[in-house]
């Protein structure tokens, strides 16, 4: 007898198959803060050294990543001012998500090392991830598969409207 969960359709993945040509061989997270479209790269607030970026994969809805732009693979490697930046963009990220969608709480974390997670080693990055209260289910237990309640580009939009009205 069939599961009834072992035909679930991510049709969003395609996206992810299909790597952009801009980006095949290149390290996105150096590549993305370039385009100049910001709602189309996710790009959602850019700082000297630094930007905030919505996460294309995420683990939940609202999911960001604060980056330096430069490529680094390590905290000790940052310089100063990056390392100051780096800190001040995880807040503003939270400041961002809680004015936007008023999570119950946030896991902020990075990944040093492909075996620690980081799916790209090579670029030093911060998560930060709200949460809800009571927002894990029966989904990723059983099918290895995630909920997100709204599309990246509308959760782009609503995130944006929150940069612009706290003046970031």
């Amino acid at each position: 007898m069939s599961n009834p969960y072992d035909h679930l359709h991510a049709y969003w993945r395609m996206e992810y198959i299909e790597t952009p040509e801009a980006l095949k061989g290149k390290n996105p997270f150096v590549v993305l803060p370039k385009v100049e479209n910001e709602r189309e790269s996710l790009v959602l607030y850019r700082g000297d050294t630094g930007y905030l970026i919505l996460n294309r994969y995420p683990y939940n809805a609202g999911h960001l990543l604060a980056l330096p732009y430069r490529e680094v693979a390590d905290l000790e490697s940052l310089d100063s001012e990056e390392r100051s930046e780096f800190l001040d963009l995880i807040i503003k990220a939270k400041k961002i998500l809680t004015h936007a969608i008023q999570p119950d709480a946030f896991n902020i974390g990075i990944n040093l090392g492909h075996s620690a997670g980081a799916g790209i080693p090579s670029h030093l990055h911060a998560h930060i991830v709200p949460r809800w209260d009571g927002d894990t289910n029966f989904m990723p237990v059983i099918s290895h598969t995630r909920l997100l309640p709204t599309a990246l580009e509308t959760m782009w939009d609503r995130l944006k409207q929150a940069v612009t009205e706290l003046e970031l």
